[in-house]
């Protein structure tokens, strides 16, 4: 059974809200270190790069949403600081983006208070960012959440859909803020903020940006909602699947990466293939995208040496990162033991040093 995405009728349109991570899933950010994270004020829009597809993707989801009769609403949230406010938004300006608002961190501030710790900490900054824009929000909006596997994208997403969604209770989540070491500050405001979201499965996909090519099977504690991507192609056709995006949106997405980003017809053929390997994408929709493509020449076709392309380049990826089992879709969305990906969260953050 999947969740997908219900059709406006003849009342007010059903907002559909997308909320992008802004570090490293639309841009590529560096602040790994106190140096770059002091750098980033001084950037200017022109020094920032738009991750491959991404821009054609916002757009496409804008486009589709209209075209069904939905109300689209698109917002960022950045672990940036706010001194760089501006430049991110003439950047946005420069990619034709619209959006609906935007969020940053004030790391400087917690520079100059002394709490160092709290510089890299994102869960409780984001979940209490993502609870406030919800209760700004109406309680029939359904939700896409867009996030990548550098900071803790996947843990933030799953509890803010789980308490939306009230498979998790505020004490549950204070435990587990606790537990991974939030401001406690922050915890209660996450807390209070829960307890005033009006429960909905309002969160009906999460798409998790590969930039770090963590190794799959860290994804699957958190269920058949969260999707990791290879590239925005991949999330476009997900998304398509589920009934977000229709295929011309998928068809931009597609274009882009080939005449912005050197991406080969076959490299999405591939992508196309992966996914349907790894159960995130069902035959009908990957044989209907793979006909339009086709007719549009943004996709190899059979006899051109696809699958022997394919076959070579699942020899080169490491087994770590590609199990040779299929990941099934489960029954979804089902409860997550956020005990147990606490526990692994550590362990990772232990072996990493």
């Amino acid at each position: 059974m999947r969740t997908r995405w219900k059709r406006s009728g003849a009342q007010a349109p059903t907002p559909a809200v997308f909320r992008w991570d802004l570090d490293k899933t639309y841009l590529k950010s560096e602040f790994d270190s106190l140096r770059e994270l002091v750098r980033i004020p001084f950037e200017k829009a022109e020094d920032k790069i738009a991750a491959p597809g991404v821009v054609a993707l916002i757009r496409a989801l804008r486009e589709s949403a209209l075209a069904s009769g939905r109300d689209p609403r698109t917002y960022f949230i950045s672990a940036s600081p706010p001194q760089i406010g501006r430049a991110i938004r003439e950047k946005l300006d420069l990619d034709g983006i619209v959006y609906d608002g935007i969020v940053f961190k004030d790391q400087l501030q917690r520079l100059i208070r002394g709490k160092f710790r709290h510089l890299r900490e994102q869960v409780g900054f984001k979940l209490t960012e993502l609870l406030k824009a919800r209760l700004r929000d109406a309680a029939a909006a359904q939700e896409c959440l867009f996030g990548d596997d550098w900071e803790s994208d996947p843990l933030i997403y799953s509890l803010y859909a789980d308490v939306l969604a009230g498979r998790v209770s505020e004490d549950e989540l204070g435990e587990v803020l606790q537990a991974i070491r939030v401001d406690p500050p922050l915890v209660r405001e996450a807390c209070a903020l829960a307890g005033r979201v009006e429960r909905a499965e309002a969160v009906t996909c999460i798409f998790i940006a590969l930039e770090r090519r963590t190794p799959l099977a860290r994804f699957r504690c958190f269920g058949s909602r969260l999707i990791p991507t290879f590239n925005y192609f991949q999330t476009a056709a997900c998304l398509y699947d589920q009934g977000v995006l229709d295929r011309a949106g998928v068809a931009a997405v597609a274009r882009s990466l080939v005449t912005e980003s050197a991406y080969s017809k076959r490299r999405l053929a591939n992508s196309l293939a992966d996914l349907q390997r790894r159960g995130h994408l069902r035959e009908a929709s990957a044989s209907a995208l793979r006909r339009y493509l086709r007719r549009r020449q943004l996709l190899a076709v059979p006899g051109q040496g696809a699958a022997e392309s394919w076959w070579a380049w699942i020899k080169r990826v490491p087994a770590a990162v590609w199990p040779h089992e299929p990941v099934r879709r489960l029954a979804a969305p089902s409860a997550i033991d956020y005990r147990d990906v606490v526990a692994q969260r550590r362990a990772a953050e232990s072996s990493s040093g």
